[in-house]
């Protein structure tokens, strides 16, 4: 369904502005004719409703793109199910409370493929969703941005508000999480085998077996999508982002190891969790809208990993999950 919205002359606030997504939307909007708002966690605590609210008031965004978010791997999500649960549930709801308050014309939800069956049928349909048992390694996360969904579906219905979501594949890029204990598989593999190849090493652990398929998009492409979405779709049903096709983990490894020039063996430990045994989204919706990715995996791969080098002497060794408002 086509909204023909211009973003011509809107104010657009993009929380999470510091994080992953956040940072290539700003990207993305800076050769748009447009005014950007930002606002850091110093300043706004999207948890707290009261703020959130008065924050709007004041700045009067035409546009929201709700990219805020506490994120995190497989480990993240196990250890800290009330945190991610509540946390994004509060950031979530109070923007978009407030988006209603304060007459936003245009806000997209950004959910995540997580949210569909484990076992769903492949390639993932948007009709997928909750057809089956969640993952159980990232429920709490899923559960979260599930209920993000169905908030624009329910503030559509009843307020009539132009509300959209977008479900992106698995994300990568500059500005990713490379902690090992919180990020996701691809930075934690890119930052494993690097420093492998520093140190001369001749073996990288993965957790699992290595056989799980996952389907990786960039970021940038990812940031274009949703400018996209804004502009040509305005529906109640969420739309998959993505590239529609998947890489088996052990694949991707070895991906990893050529692009870093690292010759040495992956070795896999199949007592650690695999996580969904595959994912790939069917993005023929976007497709039929008129966009489709097109940055290629070793072409991403290659430009995240000389980001990575130029920025790992500032990369904390030990960085926390993303928090709201990053």
């Amino acid at each position: 369904m086509s909204g023909g919205f211009d973003l011509g002359g809107r104010r657009v606030w993009v929380a999470g502005h510091r994080g992953m997504v956040g940072a290539a939307v700003c990207r993305r909007l800076a050769g748009e004719d447009c005014t950007l708002l930002t606002v850091g966690r110093e300043r706004l605590d999207l948890r707290d409703q009261r703020a959130v609210l008065d924050w709007m008031r004041d700045q009067r965004p035409d546009v929201v793109v709700l990219a805020a978010a506490r994120v995190g791997g497989i480990h993240a999500n196990d250890s800290q199910p009330a945190v991610f649960l509540y946390e994004n549930l509060m950031i979530e709801a109070n923007i978009i409370e407030a988006a209603r308050q304060t007459a936003v014309e245009r806000l997209l939800f950004l959910g995540s493929s997580c949210i569909y069956p484990r076992l769903a049928e492949q390639p993932i349909r948007e009709s997928s969703l909750l057809t089956g048992p969640l993952e159980p390694t990232n429920q709490w996360y899923a559960v979260a941005k599930i209920a993000g969904i169905k908030l624009c579906q329910a503030y559509r219905r009843q307020y009539g508000c132009r509300f959209i979501s977008a479900m992106p594949a698995n994300l990568y890029g500059p500005g990713d999480n490379f902690d090992l204990t919180t990020s996701h598989v691809l930075p934690a593999l890119m930052r494993k085998i690097h420093e492998a190849a520093e140190r001369g090493a001749e073996t990288v652990e993965v957790w699992g077996t290595g056989r799980p398929r996952r389907e990786f998009l960039h970021v940038d492409d990812l940031a274009d999508a949703l400018l996209f979405l804004l502009r040509h779709y305005d529906g109640e049903e969420p739309v998959n982002v993505g590239t529609g096709e998947d890489i088996a983990i052990a694949d991707l490894a070895r991906t990893l190891a050529d692009v870093v020039g690292w010759s040495g063996r992956i070795v896999y430990d199949p007592g650690k969790p695999d996580g969904t045994p595959r994912k790939v989204m069917d993005v023929s919706r976007l497709a039929d809208l008129g966009w489709t990715a097109r940055i290629g995996l070793t072409e991403g791969l290659a430009s995240t990993y000389a980001w990575f080098r130029s920025n790992s002497g500032t990369l904390r060794q030990s960085r926390p999950v993303v928090v709201p408002a990053a």
